[in-house]
Formats: C-alpha cells, structure tokens, sequence
C-alpha cells in the first residue's frame, strides 16, 4: 500500500529525525504535533501540523490532540471499501497511510522517588496508544510502527519499492507488535493505578505499591527459540516483556558457542543469582541447578580453582558465573574443562582468544546494573494457575543473629559462616553446605531427609572436612544432622533454628564441642 501521507508524534526522539528525512525525500507528506513537529521544523523537515490538518487546535494542556475524526478516520476507512471512501470524501477525510508513534514513559515515570499522583496520571498516553490501535487494526492499508528500531528496515522498504509502499506481511507483522506494545503498556497502567488512595482530607496521592498486585498482567514476546526444552523431545523459547529491549539475562549477549537450551539458561540464571551475592572476585560452578562449587577469593582464578575443586567430577559438563571481567589466567583454567557455558559482566580480549579454542562453549556477557532484583516477581505454573512470590532476597541481620552453644564461633568460623549461609540460600532444599577459607568443601541438595542431605554433603566432597563450617538453609529437626557434620570435621553451624527439639541439637552441639548460631531466617529453595 502506498504511503502519501505520515503522521509522526514521538516521546523518545531516538532516530526520528534521520527517518523523517528519508520520508521527506520520498515527497511523503509529513504530519506532526508539539515538540516532534519543532524538532522536525528545526532540521529543514516540511512539516503540517495536526491542528491544521483537523482544523481544531491541541487543547486541555495537551492532552487532546490526535482526537479527532479526521485524524482516526484517516487511519480507519477501509480503502477498498466503497461506503468507507464515501463518506471520508464527504466529511474530507484524507488517508494517513503511515503512523509512527511511541509513548509517553509510564514505566519510567512510575519508578521515580518522589513521584506525585498527577505525574502518574499526567503520564498515562491517551493520544498515542488510540492511533496506535486505530492504525494497527487497518494494517491491511497503514503501516504503523511504534519501535524506533524498525525506523531503517521501513525507510528502506518505502525506498527499494518503487511505489513508496510496504508489504502486507510487514504491516501485520508491525501491527502484531503495536498490539503487544499496548497490551503491556496498559497492564503496567492497571498495576501502577493501585498505588492511588486519598489521605484524610480526600486528597488524591500516592500509597505504597503492593508487592503482590491485585492484577498481574503479562506481556510478552518471543525473544528467542531454544534447541529444546527439558528434554529433546520438548519445545521451548525464551519470551521478554512486549514492548521493551530485553534485560538481564534474557538481554545477555551471546559471544560465541552453540544454541542456547531451557535448560541452559535455567542454570544460567542459578549461576548468575548465586555469584551477585558476593562483592569479591566469586565463582559458580551450577549442574542440574545445584551449585557444586562455590569460592570467592583475592583473584578470579584462585576462586574458580578453589570452586572446581569443592567437586570436579560434577563440574564435568557445567555451568559457570562470574561475577569480575574473566581474565587470561583464568580462561586458561577454565579451558582444560568442559563446560557448557559461561557468563561474566565481560571477557578481556587474551580471555576469548584462549575461550574460542572451545566451539561449542557459550560465552554470555551480561551488563551490570538494570533490572532491580525487587521488582521482579518470581512466577511458576500450576494447573490451572500460576503463583507468584517475591525472590527472596533475605541477607543476615547481624542484629538478629544468636550464638546458641556454650562456644562461640571464632572470627573465621563466622566469616566462613557468612560465605554458607549465602550458598546454601541457591541449593535445593534440603541443603547442607560445608565450607572453609572462602569456598565450599561439599554440598548436599535436594534430600527428603536432612541428614541426608548432610550425609551427602560429606560424601560429594573431594578433600578433608576438618574444621570446615555448616551452614542448613532450615533448622535441625533432630540431633543426628549436626552429629553427623561433627563426625566429618565440622567444627561450627549456621541454621535458622525454630524446630521443636532445638534444645536436644543445641545440647548435641555443646557435647560435641560446636559453635551454633541462629539466623531467625530461612532460605528453602524448591
């Protein structure tokens, strides 16, 4: 469908300018509204403004300006409709072949101290998602584009065809987009609309926002198909929030090595939560999503050598994270392994030469920063239902922490009580870690019996447990836990407390010469 007509009214400016010139070279006639049209006018773009064309001016400070019939009667009459060309040409309806638009930012805006009701009001877009819709419902003759990421793949469409006109298949595929834009855009509107409540004067303001919402509503978008999902036998893809440029891991770059699996970015993902808690160089070793190695240290290299060690026969095939630039030294450690990934903040330049010897090994590099870990809600499918939590983002309260035995821990057995604690938190429960000098010894995961899951730990590690620490993401239901952690060389604990026969463990710790400390926090991981 040829394009004689854009109508062009944008938040972010990002690139319109450079589009609208191409447009203008192409002798399509440009509409536009308050600062875009400024914008435009600035950088020689001949430019018609809105009002002009519907013959009413912007009025209520701003918030009517595309309201009109003209303007969605332009964007809705079907062109080979002889009864829609009928009455346009009566009530002097011109088309509007193109719209491109994008909106005003809710999100952004929501998220920012000191945010007033009216601001959170001011900025919910009318204007923009209507033409948006209006636009997106007659993509069989307009062409609408809210992303200015699309801005050169249509310049260049409007420009190789000859007749200045997109196809078919990309304006459904551009409306498809518009759809989940909005969707997403009004979700996030329903949600933010929960803060709204009045004070004793009946004053409109802004109240805390709800952890959990009343309304959760999702948007979203494939961002990427997997190799399988589970199993081989399963389909799988990694989807982001329509509307926005992925983040966080699902925004990773991926340097080198094969396709990504679900399982992959599962372990992925286990990696990356577990090697943010620490402020040290740190790495993670994750296999089937236990972490099976664990260090922080002075140099990258001594942690994952220290990591690798805690069980190098589990290591075989896993995952890594990183939480420092991996460097050349360590790459070469890494190297004599196989793994089947690995994710870091970067790689230095010796690092991927060394790291690019092993084809089939994905490298991903993810950007600091972004996402607040508080505001993402942790989602899982039940039958017929989904429920949702928030991460537990639970740290030791120093405050609240309480020597229970008649010894007290030393200064290293707290510090490397400090160190489990934080991992046994990312193993599947019930978890059991032993620890000393920064890295874990052993780990039981996953056991229906505690005592298992200590047994396990004591069997899994791969050198000597004497002097280690404990650390139990929940409390000892019976004595013979910290027995057996005793008989393998540990020497202090770190549990939450809170079982019904803690005296009879506190007392088995007292005869066996333990130091005891009590959290008041749990950390089960199913």
């Amino acid at each position: 469908m040829a394009v004689e007509r854009a109508l062009i009214s944008v938040f972010d400016k990002t690139g319109i300018v450079d589009f609208a010139k191409r447009l203008a070279a192409l002798k399509i006639e440009i509409l536009s509204t308050g600062g875009t049209a400024k914008l435009l006018r600035e950088n020689g773009i001949t430019v018609r403004d809105v009002s002009d064309f519907t013959g009413w001016p912007e009025m209520l400070g701003g918030r009517v300006k595309t309201l009109h019939p003209k303007v969605h009667g332009g964007l809705l009459f079907r062109r080979k409709h002889a009864d829609d060309r009928k009455q346009a040409a009566e009530h002097g309806i011109a088309p509007i072949d193109l719209v491109v638009v994008n909106l005003y930012p809710f999100e952004a805006t929501a998220a920012k101290a000191g945010l007033t009701a009216e601001e959170l009001i001011e900025n919910i877009d009318i204007g923009g998602p209507t033409m948006l819709r209006s636009a997106a419902k007659n993509f069989e003759s307009v062409t609408v584009v809210c992303d200015p990421a699309d801005y050169g793949l249509i310049a260049s469409e409007l420009e190789s065809s000859g007749t200045t006109s997109t196809t078919l298949f990309r304006r459904m595929e551009l409306a498809r987009k518009v759809f989940a834009t909005t969707a997403r855009y009004d979700g996030l509107i329903a949600m933010e609309m929960e803060r709204l409540g009045f004070d004793h004067n009946g004053t409109l303001n802004l109240t805390e926002m709800p952890i959990l919402p009343e309304r959760l509503h999702l948007s979203l978008c494939q961002h990427q198909s997997l190799r399988y999902g589970e199993n081989p036998h399963q389909f799988a893809a990694l989807y982001v929030p329509a509307g926005k440029a992925p983040e966080g891991l699902a925004g990773a770059k991926q340097l080198q090595g094969k396709e990504l699996s679900y399982n992959n970015l599962v372990d992925l993902e286990a990696a990356r939560s577990l090697v943010a808690e620490f402020r040290e160089p740190a790495a993670v070793i994750i296999k089937h999503n236990n972490p099976c190695g664990t260090a922080e240290q002075a140099t990258l290299r001594d942690a994952y050598l220290k990591a690798l060690a805690c069980d190098p026969v589990s290591a075989f095939g896993g995952v890594l994270a990183f939480n420092r630039t991996v460097d050349a030294a360590t790459a070469e450690e890494v190297a004599k392994l196989f793994v089947e990934c690995i994710v870091a903040p970067g790689f230095d330049g010796r690092a991927k030469e060394i790291l690019a010897t092993k084809k089939n090994l994905r490298l991903l590099e993810l950007s600091p920063g972004g996402l607040d870990p508080e505001r993402e809600l942790q989602l899982k499918r039940i039958l017929g239902g989904m429920l949702v939590q928030q991460p537990d983002l639970g740290e030791l309260n120093e405050q609240e922490l309480r020597t229970v035995t008649k010894r007290a821990p030393t200064a290293d057995e707290m510090r490397t009580m400090r160190f489990a604690w934080k991992v046994s938190k990312h193993v599947k429960s019930n978890a059991i870690v032993f620890a000393k000098d920064g890295a874990t010894l052993g780990v039981g995961a996953g056991q229906m019996s505690r005592v298992d899951s200590v047994k396990l730990a004591v069997m899994k590690a791969h050198v000597s447990l004497a002097g280690s620490v404990v650390a139990s993401d929940a409390f000892f239901p019976f004595p013979d836990g910290v027995e057996e952690a005793a008989k393998a060389g540990a020497t202090a604990v770190i549990q939450p407390g809170g079982s019904v026969r803690d005296a009879d463990v506190i007392a088995a710790a007292d005869r066996l010469n333990l130091a005891m400390v009590f959290t008041g926090m749990r950390h089960f991981l199913h």
